[in-house]
């Protein structure tokens, strides 16, 4: 029996043998007292890697990116913000509900950029009448799409005119250095060129680093403190929390080059699809793919995947996303069953039509 290729998420990963044995051999301590070796050698190591001055290791990318915008920001605060950013659509409105730090959305293109001239306009005049403009955030990837290091280089230095902070909640930063890296470049320079021009960032460790669980959260020391009280206010202090931190540290070690074949994978699956009627591929540049189904076909596709042992999203497009526990064989039986749903749908419309007379 095949097993089930799963697509839905690139947080779907499961610990390899390596990083389960790294788990297991991590001297531990309580985080909460600081004391977590393991804990203190992984912020130790991406603040570093990352070109900032410490760093904080979180249970999730909410709590990591909630934790800095409430360092960055005070009640009554505003951020500025793409209107379908994770950080404003997809995280439970925290920042509001819990920072009292008003949000100021903004419509994005569809690589997920702001344009220069709204964000500016955005920036409020020091006025009793509105909320204190203090940050701007920024995410890369966004739906898939790798920001180009110039529009990262421009918004962050307008921030900067305007007295602004800027946050990147990089989720898949290391995606988005994979794909802009320069010729023989590393990720990891190349994903320290991307954070250069922030003030703080957050980046995943459980998505296409593949470790089970983790976020950090990077800036200054002093926003860190900050950062570190929000953390223990939302429940984000654990104990013997090393466990995990050595399956991220094991990640940053051995995972990071390899995201490239994860980019690779996508492209074989997009060029297996290409020239499907009724089937458009879009947003193919990193690990994410998003399938345009005519007809309003899309959760009839699901469907016919699933029961193939074929799993992917709908809940914002059909998105497939690949990852360390997918392979080569795994895409060419996804771009087959895509192509049998469009043949055995277009054979049934062909038998309607004869039968009709038509």
């Amino acid at each position: 029996m095949n097993r089930v290729v799963d697509l839905r998420s690139d947080t779907v990963t499961q610990p390899t043998a390596a990083m389960r044995a790294a788990m297991f051999a991590a001297p531990l301590g309580d985080d909460v007292f600081g004391d977590d070796p393991s804990v203190n050698a992984l912020q130790e190591r991406i603040a570093d890697m990352l070109g900032f001055e410490a760093a904080l290791f979180m249970p999730t990318g909410t709590q990591s990116n909630l934790c800095g915008l409430m360092a960055h920001c005070q009640r009554g605060d505003e951020y500025i913000v793409g209107q379908s950013a994770h950080t404003f659509r997809y995280e439970g409105g925290g920042a509001a509900v819990l920072g009292s730090i008003q949000p100021q959305p903004l419509a994005q293109n569809a690589s997920g950029q702001m344009a220069l001239a709204d964000i500016a306009s955005a920036v409020k005049p020091d006025d009793c009448h509105f909320a204190r403009t203090k940050l701007l955030c920024l995410e890369n990837t966004w739906n898939g799409h790798p920001m180009p290091m110039d529009y990262l280089r421009q918004a962050t230095a307008l921030a900067r005119q305007h007295g602004l902070a800027a946050h990147l909640d990089g989720a898949r930063l290391f995606n988005a250095a994979v794909a802009t890296a320069e010729p023989g470049e590393t990720v990891a320079a190349a994903a320290r060129r991307i954070t250069s021009h922030f003030d703080s960032v957050s980046v995943c460790l459980s998505k296409g680093l593949g470790a089970p669980v983790g976020s950090a959260l990077c800036g200054s020391k002093e926003l860190i403190a900050r950062a570190h009280r929000v953390r223990k206010m939302t429940g984000g202090g654990m104990r013997q929390s090393g466990l995990l931190a050595a399956a991220a540290t094991h990640a940053l070690e051995h995972h990071l080059e390899r995201l490239a074949d994860d980019h690779a994978l996508v492209q074989r699956l997009a060029r297996g699809l290409s020239g499907i009627a009724g089937l458009q591929v879009r947003s193919a540049q990193t690990n994410i793919v998003f399938l345009d189904v005519a007809d309003g076909r899309g959760p009839d596709l699901l469907a016919f995947l699933k029961a193939r042992g074929i799993l992917a999203t709908g809940l914002i497009g059909l998105r497939f996303v690949t990852h360390l526990d997918v392979d080569a064989a795994g895409i060419d039986r996804t771009v087959d069953a895509i192509a049998a749903f469009f043949s055995e749908r277009a054979e049934t419309a062909l038998a309607t039509q004869r039968a009709s007379g038509y």
